[in-house]
């Protein structure tokens, strides 16, 4: 169930390691009810689309500017509160019977943080017609790891020693939702999803210019599917 799933991900602390549905970030979080926030809306992505979901598109983990406080992968809060339907993205497209809701405060970024890979990604499934909920979005370090010396508005990657516990939500999640496909986003992700024995497709990662490649290979994989 998502619940149990959900639950589990709330546990996991570490040193140097943000967790958005178990952790306070007492420097940048509007209130205390930041994770409960965060819990509600992954719930919510997640009852939506298992089950239903045919792609499991896996990046690496998460970064300040998306799930740390929109407490979806690969999701930024700026999309949740409606600032990106300039770009033909609007917050129906992540859940449909929750109202999302900011977690940071807003003195930080009023719009709410918007992450770029997040854009490009949700901005692939709005320009292609490809319905969201066919498509669950995750990280296989699924909390934010951050440089302690550079606070929480950082992004550093993960230790190997973390990756393993990572690794086994991400095999409960494949279990949870019998994807029909899993496709790896950027060459890390790849390496980890082979080392764990899980057949992926490889995309390019669209950050640092791999934007359009990324586009390309995507859409060449939906038309196979």
């Amino acid at each position: 169930m998502p619940e149990r799933f959900v639950a589990s991900l709330s546990d996991y602390q570490s040193p140097g390691v943000f967790n958005p549905w178990g952790d306070i970030d007492t420097c940048h979080d509007c209130d205390e009810r930041g994770p409960e926030i965060r819990r509600q809306q992954l719930l919510q992505y997640l009852k939506e689309r298992v089950g239903f979901a045919d792609y499991l598109f896996c990046a690496e983990a998460i970064g300040y500017q998306g799930g740390h406080f929109s407490g979806i992968p690969m999701t930024s809060e700026r999309l949740l509160l409606g600032g990106l339907k300039h770009k033909n993205l609007s917050p129906e497209m992540v859940f449909k019977t929750l109202v999302p809701r900011r977690t940071s405060r807003e003195n930080l970024k009023p719009a709410g943080f918007t992450e770029p890979t997040a854009t490009i990604v949700w901005g692939f499934l709005a320009e292609h017609g490809i319905d969201p909920r066919r498509v669950v979005l995750w990280n296989a370090f699924p909390w934010h790891p951050y440089h302690p010396d550079k606070g929480l508005l950082s992004n550093r990657t993960p230790k190997d020693d973390e990756l393993e516990k990572g690794h086994q939500m991400l095999k409960s999640l494949l279990k949870l939702g019998q994807f029909k496909q899993v496709v790896a986003i950027g060459e890390k992700s790849s390496s980890q999803l082979h080392e764990l024995g899980i057949a992926a497709e490889k995309v390019r990662h669209p950050a640092n210019g791999g934007a359009g490649k990324f586009r390309l290979q995507m859409l060449d994989l939906i038309k196979k599917a």
